[in-house]
C-alpha cells in the first residue's frame, strides 16, 4: 500500500497528501467540482466528502482545499486512509487525457513585492513543493519555464515556490512595460503543458534540505532556537512577499546570525531594514540577548 504523508501549506485551508511515487507525468490538474473531475476517479470520489472545495493533483501529491465547515485536524487522517485504500484497491488517480483536456485554463496575476526590481506572478495551481532559485540560465536544467524566461533580456533572477514565480529584472525596463508580456508568457507556457519544474531534477536540492534537517540536531541550542523562530515567524511573511530566508550560521562569540535571502528578498533595498529592524529585533527580544546581530550572507 502506498503510504501517504500529510503536509501543511502556507494556506491553512489546503493540505497536501504526498505519495512515495509520482502520480502525474509533468502535469498539474485542478478540479473545482465533480463535473470538472471526469478524468480523475479519485478526485470524483473525494468530492463526495462535503468539505472538499478544490482538488489539486500534481507530481507526487494530492492537494485538497477544504470549506470552513471542518478543521483539517478532525478529518485529515480519515482522508489519507481513504486515498490509501482507493489506490490499494487499484483505483485510477488520473485517466490518460487527450490534448484538449490537457490544455486547462490557467490564471496568472502579478503582485508587487517590497523589492521594486521583483514581481511575483501568482498561478492558480501548485507549481512545486520545493523552493528553487535560479541566478542564470545555466542553472535551469530543472525548469524549462525558467530557461525560457531567461531568454527575455530584462530577466535577472527567478525564484519558484508553492504557486508563484518571482521574477527579478534588470533596470533597463520598467515593470509597466514588461508585466503583461511576462504574465502572458507564463500563462500560455503552463496552459500548453510546459514543465514549470521537473521535481526529479531537483533531488540535489531536496537532499541538501534533508542533510540540513539531520544537522539540526548537531547544532547548539541557540542556533536551533533561531531556526525555529525564522521558520515559524519570519518565513511565512517573507514567502508572501515572493521571497525566502534560510539560516546559514550563528557565531556564539560575535553573536552574528547569518541568513541567506532568496527571490524578491535578494537585493531588495528594504531587506537591510527588514533584517535590522524586523528580524534582528525579534531575535533580540525572543532570545533575550541584545548583542545579537543579523547579516545577509549573500548581500
Amino acid at each position: 500500500m502506498s503510504k501517504i504523508t500529510i503536509k501543511e501549506t502556507q494556506n491553512p485551508t489546503i493540505l497536501k497528501f504526498e505519495l512515495e511515487d509520482f502520480i502525474t507525468q509533468n502535469e498539474s490538474f485542478e478540479f473545482k467540482n465533480i463535473d470538472e473531475a471526469k478524468n480523475s476517479p479519485l478526485a470524483q470520489k473525494l468530492f463526495y466528502l462535503p468539505f472538499v472545495k478544490t482538488v489539486y493533483i500534481s507530481g507526487n501529491f494530492i492537494g485538497i482545499e477544504r470549506f470552513s465547515i471542518v478543521e483539517w485536524e478532525d478529518v485529515q487522517d480519515a482522508v489519507a486512509e481513504q486515498i490509501e485504500k482507493f489506490i490499494a484497491d487499484g483505483g485510477i488517480i488520473i485517466t490518460p487525457s487527450d490534448e484538449k483536456t490537457k490544455k486547462q485554463p490557467v490564471t496568472v496575476y502579478g503582485e508587487t513585492t517590497p523589492n521594486p526590481s521583483a514581481l511575483k506572478f501568482v498561478v492558480n495551481k501548485m507549481l512545486t513543493k520545493s523552493p528553487v532559485e535560479f541566478k542564470n540560465i545555466d542553472e535551469t536544467a530543472a525548469s524549462p519555464l525558467a530557461q525560457e524566461l531567461f531568454k527575455f533580456p530584462y530577466v535577472k533572477e527567478i525564484f519558484i515556490d508553492e504557486n508563484y514565480i518571482s521574477v527579478t529584472k534588470y533596470e533597463i525596463n520598467d515593470w509597466q512595460e514588461i508585466t503583461l508580456e511576462v504574465r502572458t508568457f507564463i500563462k500560455q507556457f503552463i496552459e500548453n503543458g510546459g514543465t514549470v519544474l521537473d521535481e526529479s531534477l531537483i533531488v540535489a536540492h531536496t537532499e541538501s534540505e534533508k542533510s540540513k534537517n539531520e544537522n539540526f540536531d548537531n547544532l547548539d541550542v541557540t542556533s536551533q532556537q533561531i531556526i525555529n523562530i525564522l521558520e515559524e515567524y519570519v518565513k511565512p511573511a517573507v514567502q508572501a512577499d515572493g521571497g525566502n530566508i534560510a539560516f546559514e550560521s550563528y557565531d556564539e562569540n560575535s553573536k552574528v546570525v547569518k541568513v541567506i535571502l532568496q527571490g524578491a528578498c535578494s537585493g531588495c533595498p528594504s531587506s537591510t531594514f527588514t533584517l535590522k529592524s524586523g528580524i534582528e529585533n525579534m531575535l533580540k527580544s525572543m532570545l533575550n540577548d541584545n548583542a545579537i546581530q543579523v547579516e545577509a550572507a549573500n548581500a
